[in-house]
């Protein structure tokens, strides 16, 4: 029986105008569906003209300028359907997303949707929700006492993978998906009996757990930053009274 880690899986990463999943913008984005490993994958990519201000800070991180987006992005509105179209197809069929630090991306995607579309991304998966596998809480869970940074530049060292053309949304997601696999040949044992849902599950638990700990160290380092339990979406925030 083939295992969930060596089946079809699809990813998910976005680039963006900058960190803040209220305010900021998706420039560019990618779906890469997978078969099996080794097998083609199956990309498609959206480029997007926001129609706000690229920061430069931003695109020094992935390249993309305001004049490059301006001309050649798409308006918001049709790419992020279609992007939540992609995203239920990915549901109906079973297929696990891959998705580094879900709650980043995923929640800037419902903004965008409910921003641009009056609808969250909910409404796109009332008949089948996502299973998500996110490899920053998978790692985290799995092997919690390693020292270091845990980007994706990072685990694609630690695990062996492959990552070309960094910040961008389909190496990116590529990239993901391959830690995925490879995260779940070594730890075989403690996953190969877990299917995608019990997984999505057992996230959302570790993850809250993951950002308790965090909180618990800003609270001794004196920082006031609030760390959010949530995944793989943030609930939206309620309304400016």
């Amino acid at each position: 029986m083939t295992t969930w880690y060596e089946g079809p899986l699809a990813a998910f990463d976005t680039e963006t105008t900058g960190v803040d999943v209220e305010t900021d913008r998706i420039v560019s984005a990618a779906v890469v569906v997978q078969d099996a490993p080794g097998t083609r994958p199956r990309i498609t990519r959206w480029l997007v003209n926001p129609g706000v201000a690229v920061p430069e800070a931003a695109t020094a991180v992935h390249g993309l300028t305001q004049e490059h987006l301006q001309r050649n992005g798409r308006w918001p509105a049709p790419v992020m359907y279609e992007i939540a179209e992609q995203l239920a197809e990915q549901a109906a069929m079973r297929r696990p997303l891959v998705v580094m630090n879900a709650p980043f991306d995923l929640t800037l995607l419902d903004r965008e949707l409910r921003r641009h579309r009056a609808s969250g991304l909910d409404r796109w998966l009332e008949p089948v929700p996502l299973r998500v596998l996110d490899p920053r809480v998978l790692d985290k869970h799995l092997d919690r006492y390693r020292k270091g940074r845990r980007t994706l530049t990072d685990l694609c060292g630690h695990y062996g993978v492959t990552l070309q053309d960094a910040h961008d949304a389909a190496a990116d997601a590529l990239a993901a998906l391959d830690v995925v696999r490879a995260l779940g040949r070594r730890f075989a044992t403690r996953l190969e009996r877990l299917s995608p849902a019990d997984l999505h599950t057992l996230q959302a638990n570790w993850h809250a757990a993951q950002a308790r700990g965090l909180q618990a160290w800003f609270a001794r380092s004196g920082s006031e930053e609030i760390v959010n339990t949530e995944w793989p979406l943030r609930p939206e925030l309620p309304a400016a009274a």
